[in-house]
């Protein structure tokens, strides 16, 4: 995505299956390749967060990075 992925949009590298597509290519933004993850991020299994917990969180984090 040339001028970046729009909040709220599907970014166009990703897979079916939610896998990056560039995952360790050059063009692959420095967003993507610096986000790195964490508990606070994916969420704890052992509690009963799940994969939807980190999506939520990913959402959040989009909605509010969105540039006004």
């Amino acid at each position: 995505m040339p001028n970046g992925k729009p909040a709220g949009i599907r970014c166009i590298q990703l897979s079916d299956e939610n896998n990056c597509m560039i995952f360790g290519h050059p063009e692959r933004p420095a967003f993507c390749a610096g986000l790195q993850p964490n508990e606070e991020m994916c969420g704890n299994e052992a509690i009963g967060q799940s994969r939807e917990y980190a999506m939520a969180w990913l959402s959040e984090l989009e909605e509010l990075t969105r540039p006004l």
